[in-house]
C-alpha cells in the first residue's frame, strides 16, 4: 500500500485533528480545532464531523465502499475535558477545539459504516471537516439552581453530559448532581478517573458507572451496584436511593437520557390513542411510572432525551 499522505488541500475541510486519544481499538476521544474561532454551543448540543470517501479505512475494514468524490457527516455530541492537568475546572472560553468521544461502529456485513472506520484512522494533523453550527435543544435550560440533575448514559452517550457538568460545577450548582453511565466493560469508561475526581472535589456530585459483561461494576461508595447491571432495571426499583439521604424527587428532579434507543425508550405518539411505548421497557416508562413526565413540544416535562440518534 502506498504511503498515506492526508487531504491537505480538499476545500470541504475547515478544522484540523490536534489530538486523539485511542481509549482502545473501538473507542477515542478526539480534539478537533476548527480554522478560526471555535463555534459557541450549550452544553448537550452536537455539530457534524465529516471525512471525504476517498480517505483511508482501517484494518479489516479497509477496502472502498464509494466510488464518488464526496464527503460523509454525521452528528456528534460536543464533550469536554472537564478537568486541567491541575485538576481545576477547564473553562469554556480559551479552550481553542471542541471535544469528541466518538465509538468504532462494527458491523458482520459485506458494506461496513462508512464514516467510523475512517475517523479511527486519523492521525494527528490531518485535516477534516466540522459543523460550524452546533444545534440541539438537548440543554440545560430548563433547569433551576436547586434543582437535582441525574444524567443517564449507555457508552459515548454520556459526551454531551461530560459538558453539562463541567457547566453546572463551574456555575456552583446548588442541587445534587448524579451521572450515570453503562457499557459492556470497565476499559470502555474512558473518563471514569475524570468523575472520580470530580466526587472528591465537589459533595454534591456522585458518578455510578454500571458494566453488562463483567461480574462487578465500578461504583466504590454502594456495595448494592454490583453484578451485572442496566439501567433500566435500576431505575425501576421501588425505592431508589442514589446516595445517603437522596431519592429522586419528580417534583425537583430533572433527568437527562443519552444513548442507546432501547435504554431511551422513546414511546411513539398516536393521533387516535395513548402513547406506545416499546417493549422492553426503557428509561422513560420507567420514570413515567415513578411520576415523572417527558418533556414534550407543548408540555415542558423533566424528562429529557437526546433526539439526533
Amino acid at each position: 500500500m502506498p504511503e498515506y499522505v492526508p487531504a491537505l488541500g480538499h476545500p470541504e475541510y475547515n478544522a484540523t485533528a490536534i489530538s486523539i486519544r485511542r481509549v482502545h481499538d473501538d473507542l477515542m476521544i478526539l480534539r478537533v480545532e476548527p480554522d478560526g474561532d471555535v463555534p459557541a454551543y450549550e452544553p448537550g448540543q452536537y455539530t457534524t464531523l465529516g471525512l471525504l470517501t476517498d480517505e483511508r479505512r482501517i484494518g479489516e475494514l479497509a477496502h472502498p465502499d464509494d466510488d464518488r468524490h464526496r464527503l460523509i457527516r454525521r452528528a456528534y455530541s460536543i464533550s469536554c475535558p472537564i478537568l486541567d492537568e491541575d485538576g481545576a475546572l477547564v473553562g469554556k472560553a480559551g479552550v481553542p477545539f471542541l471535544e469528541f468521544y466518538i465509538a468504532l461502529v462494527r458491523r458482520d456485513s459485506d458494506t461496513p459504516p462508512s464514516l467510523t472506520p475512517r475517523i479511527f484512522a486519523l492521525d494527528v494533523g490531518h485535516r477534516l471537516f466540522m459543523g460550524r453550527r452546533p444545534k440541539g435543544t438537548y440543554t440545560l435550560g430548563p433547569v433551576g439552581s436547586d434543582d437535582d440533575v441525574i444524567l443517564v448514559a449507555t457508552g459515548t452517550g454520556e459526551a454531551p453530559h461530560n459538558a453539562m457538568v463541567r457547566e453546572l460545577l463551574a456555575r456552583k450548582h446548588h442541587g445534587r448532581i448524579a451521572s450515570f453511565v453503562c457499557v459492556r466493560q470497565k476499559r470502555d469508561l474512558a473518563y471514569l478517573e475524570t468523575h472520580r475526581r470530580l466526587e472528591q472535589e465537589f459533595e454534591n456530585y456522585h458518578y455510578v458507572a454500571l458494566t453488562t459483561r463483567e461480574p462487578e461494576n465500578t461504583d466504590p461508595n454502594h456495595s448494592r451496584f454490583v453484578g451485572k447491571q442496566y439501567l433500566q432495571d435500576l431505575f425501576s426499583k421501588v425505592q431508589l436511593p442514589l446516595y445517603e439521604g437522596w431519592a429522586p424527587n419528580p417534583a425537583c428532579t430533572h433527568v437527562f437520557l443519552c444513548g442507546n434507543p432501547s435504554m431511551i425508550g422513546a414511546p411513539k405518539r398516536s393521533p387516535d390513542g395513548p402513547e406506545a411505548y416499546p417493549d422492553p421497557k426503557g428509561m422513560i416508562e420507567t420514570l413515567v411510572e415513578k411520576g415523572f413526565r417527558l418533556d414534550h413540544a407543548h408540555d415542558q416535562g423533566n424528562i429529557h432525551f437526546e433526539r439526533y440518534w
